[in-house]
């Protein structure tokens, strides 16, 4: 049997059913990577020695029979910006080079209760901040599909590894398009879930009301499955919210017939590249023909949300980030990169006396009328779709020197962590032979609306 092609459930599969063994598995993917990262760049860290571990531990609870948790014994990938016990977190910044954290993040605990083998810890852009994986303070990772692009940000590296085979998927994470928009640059799925289903609890924070972690997988089914597994209530995150607990994968067996979907009349405006918007009208006249409804919705203060984001996010990096002093973590601030010092002195200004009313106070107000046209959307609309990013993968260096440009291809991803919604990038297409998401948004806690539309799109 061949492994490249593997999703999570085909792994399990084969596990359950003794085609092979998770150790052969995690070899096979250990040398995807020897093999492959040298040209890609997915990997900040390895753990090979870890992960072998594990699966022997896997293969003798098959031996013995006993029952496999969904996700034992097969192989992921951690964005390194999630704490990892005994295992080097960089956040891709030399500020915590020599970090190892002394505890689990809660979704890493989670993984390690269900005997998943973790392969090693991905690039990203310098504490997620970034939308091209250029801005890790060790090396740019480049877009599997044509390796002069870049896989977008900031969990390029999770997207790419996943794209490339070097795992069966991964974690990442998302304070404004950050799983979303490489998903879609790379052609892989990426999921957001609403804000406090998924803990935060050992995630190297950027902006604390806007981030939070969720998968990045081959399949809809396969995103299920890993949300089935690190979603629900933690009491070390304040912001956890302890609801009833679902399971995702039962969504994904309901069709789309009398389903309302909305689309918005402004994600369809000037700055979507018309190939892009090609892929995506055809993906919603697909759902069209398998029985939904599509509806106009307006999201008036859209025109504002990268505003909105690019005020709120900085205030609230410039406070997370003054811990990394030298003092009490990581070494001298001399050691940020250009886009963290950026995204500090823009915050540390929006929250300065006599600029906070003018500046942050504003910025609140108006996502509270972001949130409000959301809330009118969706009393008219099950879900809304729409594109994730304004082009496909543009070429590295591209627009790494105009930060204007390069927060643009943030426009359509930025609201829903501006609203706390669930939303998820399928891939739905190629313009210019590189990949095109859709994105599908639901009212909070829905995610079981995102995950069947993205399975019907899947599987129709």
């Amino acid at each position: 049997m061949r492994f490249d092609k593997l999703t999570i459930s085909q792994a399990r599969a084969g596990l359950k059913n003794k085609q092979f063994s998770s150790t052969e598995l995690t070899k096979f993917y250990l040398s995807q990577i020897k093999k492959k990262d040298a040209a890609i760049g997915a990997f900040i860290t390895i753990t090979g020695e870890v992960a072998l571990k594990e699966a022997k531990n896997v293969d003798e609870l098959i031996t013995n029979n006993q029952e496999l948790p969904p996700l034992a014994g097969i192989p992921c990938a951690i964005k390194d910006v999630i704490c990892t016990k005994g295992i080097r977190t960089t956040a891709a910044s030399k500020i915590l080079e020599d970090f190892i954290p002394p505890y689990d993040a809660t979704v890493v605990a989670k993984l390690k209760e269900n005997h998943v083998v973790i392969l090693g810890k991905t690039n990203c852009d310098e504490f997620a901040m970034g939308a091209s994986t250029e801005n890790s303070a060790y090396f740019p990772t480049k877009n599997p599909n044509d390796i002069i692009r870049v896989p977008g940000g900031s969990s390029g590296g999770s997207a790419a590894a996943v794209a490339t085979d070097m795992c069966i998927w991964a974690l990442g994470s998302d304070t404004g398009g950050s799983i979303r928009q490489p998903a879609s640059l790379c052609g892989v799925v990426g999921l957001k879930p609403t804000y406090g289903l998924v803990s935060r609890y050992g995630l190297i924070s950027m902006a604390s009301s806007l981030d939070q972690i969720g998968p990045i997988t081959k399949t809809v089914e396969d995103a299920a499955a890993v949300l089935d597994i690190i979603s629900g209530h933690d009491p070390f995150d304040a912001t956890s919210t302890n609801i009833k607990k679902q399971e995702y994968r039962k969504a994904l067996k309901v069709g789309v017939k009398g389903l309302k979907v909305g689309v918005a009349r402004e994600y369809f405006s000037q700055g979507l590249d018309g190939g892009v918007r090609k892929v995506i009208e055809k993906a919603i006249g697909k759902l069209k023909s398998q029985g939904a409804k599509i509806i106009e919705v307006s999201l008036p203060h859209q025109e504002y949300a990268l505003a909105t984001y690019y005020l709120i996010m900085p205030a609230e990096v410039s406070a997370n980030l003054a811990r990394f002093d030298g003092i009490r973590f990581g070494q001298p601030r001399d050691h940020f990169g250009d886009e963290v010092k950026r995204r500090i002195i823009l915050g540390t200004y929006a929250l300065s006396s006599g600029y906070y009313d003018q500046y942050y106070l504003k910025a609140a107000k108006v996502r509270n009328l972001i949130k409000k046209d959301f809330e009118r959307a969706f009393r008219q609309a099950d879900v809304i779709c729409g594109p994730v990013s304004p082009t496909v993968a543009w070429k590295l260096g591209e627009k790494v020197d105009d930060p204007l440009k390069m927060y643009l291809s943030d426009i359509y991803t930025v609201t829903a962590n501006l609203v706390g919604i669930p939303a998820i990038s399928a891939p739905v297409g190629f313009s210019d032979g590189l990949p095109v998401g859709l994105q599908i948004m639901a009212p909070h806690f829905r995610e079981d609306l995102i995950l069947q539309v993205g399975c019907n799109l899947e599987n129709g």
